[in-house]
């Protein structure tokens, strides 16, 4: 490779996060199965057309585990199981949650090129206002949802396959008035492509198009994983969490399982690993190197740091390309460190250029590296990043660009693309490095995922529920835990508290909330030890306390009898449909339909109506009122064989029952009154709770199920100031 072009190597990281409900088994995003026929595929068939170009891949172990339970196991999501509901049979809260989730798609790129789906936008309108939704879905018709459930799933396959597939083509040019058949048909192409994704990267790499490597399983972040206080070597002032997290058993469990499961899909086992986010540090390339991983990349600030010398000018000129652009080794793992600009061109700029311009660019920029390094060696540019999600932003999801660039690199001799071992493999494994810094590809720290309080908080939870469940695990050597384990690991990936924060927003944000509390839920309910009341509390701060969806406007004082005895006993109290406030673990079940909630100056009450009268629900049904403020207490009744409510407060990590609460009623609806002295809460003293719903010991339901309801204990003049 000496007197040669200038090698450069393309490394696509595909990753979505674990989307799976651990207790219900369903998805609870579609972004698997919808990036699956949009960006998987395509980017390998693609390359079939340019024979000269070689690349690299890189796949997070838990993303192939989600295609693979899609293309063999029959997963489902809650959009995929609203696509294939007939659209006359789509209820009211079907229909909301249809007009709500499914314009989720690039509006210029996918959205626009369908004008029946354009129209169908601005009907909804283009701002959102999800407390219209219901009121709006009536003036959509059957036909309205019908070419909607297709027109979503339709633009989420890429324009490749519906070009070249004559039925998705027909779809296209149909563009309207589609029937159910159309949609289970488009639905049978779907999972056909997804199918299609593992064996197709097999054959390539058997055939010596592309090389494959792996991530750690769930895509945690390695030196995090090892001890959180990594975190201060780049930024020595960062806000820690309370708990240190420290387990490097944990990130070489990590890596070890990705390679096992690689191996397990493809036949062999990968060299190569893409550390999540391109974090780095020290003791992660000596777990890396423990396992057999002969390269990794990383940022090219992680090196100008290693280094102390920059390696760009204050203009992002290149100042040092030999460095920049040659492999390193640290315990005798092979470095390459992308280039900064150029891959982020890729990812973030060239979508708002012509793609031929921005090809020619991409092509002139090259060019100029190959002029400026020296000619003793052949030279390596790796350009890394996010194979899928920068597509959207491009016309023709990025086709164009990627077809005038690979033609361009095919043509130019100056310029050769090879596979990161490709070029590792003809003998330049790197020089030396003496130091690694600690950071990730971003700004070469970890400020994405430690450091804000809601990061803290995050990081907090795992380190207590992993406490939690090493304890048990040594108490109990003989038991299988498996899958308790498999879900604290799920809950060590970096996704979460990439949410986390001010750093990024997304429509989202509740559901990645809620699937890592979700997942340390799991750890509890394995080792069967009751499941934490913070853990049913939003990280995210502004989703903490629940809106009622009307608010108290007075004093109420209602008759404890189990009876709606009159309409306005309850009118100036506040209430929450369950249904909107939460859910359940296992929806089926579902109890409550309403709360209800309201106090005079002296007491709290509480009223719960339910889809049956309470007096016709077994004896397996028991019910808690769940308050953390002002001191962490339980109220637990039981229906039958008699009324109990008893009042029990946390004193020393045990339950201590503290009193009877008398006044308490189960006919029609259940009604209690309990006295604020009874929750030591005192006038503008806050309290917080959630109300439980049991079935042979087990929760079932909790409203609402993410959050608190929040009221303030009132002053006499309550009523006069809500008046006034």
């Amino acid at each position: 490779m000496t007197d040669s072009p200038l090698y450069i190597s393309f490394l696509w990281h595909m990753h979505q996060p674990f989307y799976k409900d651990p207790f219900t088994g369903m998805y609870q995003l579609p972004w698997v199965r919808l990036h699956g026929t949009k960006d998987y595929l395509d980017m390998a068939e693609i390359l079939l057309d340019f024979p000269d170009i070689k690349q690299t891949f890189n796949f997070t172990p838990s993303l192939l585990e989600q295609i693979i339970d899609y293309a063999e196991h029959q997963a489902g999501d809650r959009n995929l199981e609203l696509s294939l509901k007939k659209a006359p049979e789509l209820d009211i809260e079907d229909r909301t949650f249809i007009l709500e989730n499914f314009f989720l798609a690039n509006w210029e790129h996918m959205i626009k090129p369908f004008p029946r789906y354009f129209e169908l936008l601005m009907k909804r309108g283009s701002h959102l206002i999800r407390s219209e939704l219901k009121r709006m879905a009536q003036y959509f018709s059957v036909s309205d949802f019908l070419d909607l459930q297709v027109l979503f799933n339709l633009c989420w396959i890429d324009p490749m396959f519906r070009k070249k597939d004559p039925f998705l083509s027909m779809l296209v040019d149909k563009g309207r008035d589609f029937t159910e058949e159309d949609k289970v048909l488009l639905l049978e192409k779907q999972l056909d492509l997804l199918k299609k994704i593992i064996p197709c990267y097999k054959e390539m790499v058997t055939e010596d198009r592309i090389e494959l490597s792996v991530s750690p399983f769930y895509h945690p972040i390695l030196p995090l994983l090892c001890d959180t206080n990594a975190a201060k070597i780049a930024l020595p002032d960062v806000r820690l969490p309370q708990k240190r997290f420290s387990h490097p058993e944990d990130a070489q469990r990590q890596i070890r399982m990705g390679i096992e499961y690689f191996e397990k899909v493809f036949g062999y086992r990968p060299v190569g690993m893409w550390p999540s986010e391109g974090s780095v540090s020290e003791e992660v390339l000596r777990l890396v190197s423990r396992e057999g991983i002969r390269w990794i990349g990383t940022d090219e600030d992680i090196l100008s740091i290693s280094l102390g010398r920059p390696l760009r000018d204050s203009s992002r000129n290149v100042v040092d390309p030999r460095s920049l652009y040659s492999p390193h080794l640290f315990e005798d793992v092979s470095i390459v460190f992308r280039d900064h600009s150029l891959s982020d061109l890729i990812g973030f700029e060239y979508a708002k250029w012509d793609p031929g311009k921005a090809a020619e660019d991409l092509l002139a920029k090259l060019i100029h590296i190959w002029r400026s390094v020296p000619k003793d060696k052949a030279y390596l540019v790796s350009i890394i990043l996010d194979g899928e999600n920068a597509w959207e932003y491009y016309r023709n999801d990025g086709h164009d660009f990627l077809r005038y660039l690979y033609e361009g690199l095919s043509k130019e001799q100056r310029l050769k693309t090879v596979t990161v071992s490709e070029y590792l493999n003809a003998g330049d494994r790197g020089r030396p490095l003496e130091r690694i810094h600690a950071g990730s590809w971003i700004y070469a720290n970890f400020a994405v995922w430690i450091g804000h309080e809601e990061d803290n908080t995050a990081w907090d939870y795992l380190t207590e529920t992993r406490e939690e469940l090493r304890i048990f695990q040594e108490m109990n050597p003989e038991r299988d835990l498996s899958d308790a384990w498999k879900a604290l690991y799920i809950a060590e990936g970096s996704d979460w508290n990439w949410w986390y924060g001010d750093d990024h927003t997304t429509e989202n944000q509740k559901d990645f909330d809620e699937l890592f509390s979700l997942h340390l839920m799991k750890v509890y309910r394995e080792i069967g030890k009751e499941i934490p009341a913070h853990l049913f509390i939003p990280v995210l701060r502004e989703d903490r306390s629940v809106v009622p969806l009307v608010a108290m406007r007075g004093f109420i004082e209602p008759r404890i009898d189990g009876m709606v005895t009159s309409y306005y006993e309850w009118y100036q109290g506040a209430h929450l449909d369950t249904r909107k406030a939460g859910g359940s673990m296992h929806k089926s079940e579902s109890i409550l339909s309403t709360l209800f909630y309201g106090f005079n100056k002296d007491s709290l009450f509480l009223r719960l109506d339910s889809i049956v009268p309470f007096r016709e629900l077994t004896d397996e049904m028991t019910f808690s009122v769940d308050i953390t403020k002002p001191l962490q207490s339980r109220i637990h009744i039981t229906l039958k064989p008699s009324l109990q409510a008893e009042l029990f407060r946390k004193i020393e990590s045990s339950w201590t029952k503290i009193q009877d609460i008398p006044d308490v009623a189960a006919e029609d609806i259940f009604e209690m009154k309990v006295p604020f002295s009874a929750l030591n809460a005192r006038e503008k003293d806050e309290i917080s709770l959630s109300i439980s719903v049991m079935k042979n010991g087990e929760e079932i339901e909790r409203c609402p199920f993410r959050g608190h309801i929040t009221l303030t204990v009132p002053t006499p003049d309550f009523e006069a100031m809500m008046w006034s």
